[in-house]
């Protein structure tokens, strides 16, 4: 596989599965590029709610706005530049500043997958 420059202005972005809200992701890099991980952006509206246990390793990195991450171990606010680790079967939920959030995510294995 090729070394790849990703930028938020290729991304195609689609609603999140199974969401209705200002919720929209960007998948880059998948398995249908031969990649064991999931490499894509993430875009919530201002004040958008999220919660999800998660099926895979799920680390976000914020670019712009900000978010905050909660679960039964408490809360993490996180803005730019911030990074923020989910684990495989923890429950959380991801509320959305003011002014919305751009994210880079990684997942191990492909988040999709993992819903399966």
């Amino acid at each position: 596989m090729p070394v790849r420059k990703l930028t938020v202005a290729d991304a195609a972005f689609e609603r999140s599965p199974g969401q209705d809200g200002d919720i929209y992701v960007a998948d880059m890099i998948d398995s249908r590029h031969g990649a064991p991980i999931t490499i894509g952006y993430g875009r919530y509206g201002p004040g958008e709610r999220l919660t999800e246990t998660m099926a895979v390793d799920d680390v976000m990195v914020i670019l712009d706005g900000g978010l905050t991450v909660s679960s039964k171990f408490g809360a993490v606010e996180a803005g730019p530049s911030d990074i923020v680790h989910m684990p495989k079967g923890e429950t959380v939920t991801i509320c959305a500043g003011d002014e919305g959030a751009t994210t880079a995510y990684v997942t191990y294995p492909n988040w999709r997958e993992g819903r399966e």
